[in-house]
């Protein structure tokens, strides 16, 4: 089973930046545990939720040919809790890409509220024997559709970015 901590993109520039969003509510489960009494969603699952956002800005830089992993959380600061009821609207700029993997950058915003920051290191791997294959390209266009982001996907000339074709 795959866990999404996003459930819309609002803005995706190919290889730039992308803004997604995810509704905290009681409907997840996981806040009925965390903590009982005083609802909050886990900052490691905002960490995920950024780290969604921001891995499939890098991965689509590479029209999903290479493998991006999350290889190293270098920097995460959260100014306050997100409970029931918040919005969260995640930011992810690339920084930059080299060779082997890619540093962005990551805000979490509650309103007009700075919830969090991050700087995500991402490796890129190639697909092979050492390394199986991550996602069948046909799911990810499933779960790409149902995020939205062929509504609000440009290039950085602003054209749309055409969906891709699956295996």
């Amino acid at each position: 089973m795959r866990w999404f901590w996003i459930d819309q993109f609002k803005e995706f520039v190919r290889g730039r930046r992308a803004r997604a969003v995810k509704a905290v509510t009681l409907a997840e489960e996981h806040l009925h545990d965390h903590f009982p009494g005083a609802a909050m969603m886990p900052t490691t699952l905002v960490i995920e939720g950024m780290a969604q956002t921001a891995g499939l800005l890098v991965a689509d830089s590479f029209d999903f040919k290479k493998q991006v992993v999350l290889a190293k959380v270098a920097k995460a600061d959260f100014q306050f809790d997100a409970v029931p009821g918040d919005t969260l609207e995640y930011v992810a700029e690339i920084v930059e890409t080299m060779a082997g993997g890619s540093l962005v950058n990551v805000t979490s915003r509650v309103g007009d509220r700075l919830h969090g920051e991050a700087e995500l290191y991402f490796a890129h791997l190639e697909t092979g024997v050492v390394v199986p294959k991550l996602f069948k390209t046909d799911e990810m266009h499933r779960w790409l559709d149902s995020l939205r982001i062929y509504d609000v996907a440009v290039n950085v000339d602003g054209t749309p970015v055409a969906r891709g074709s699956g295996d």
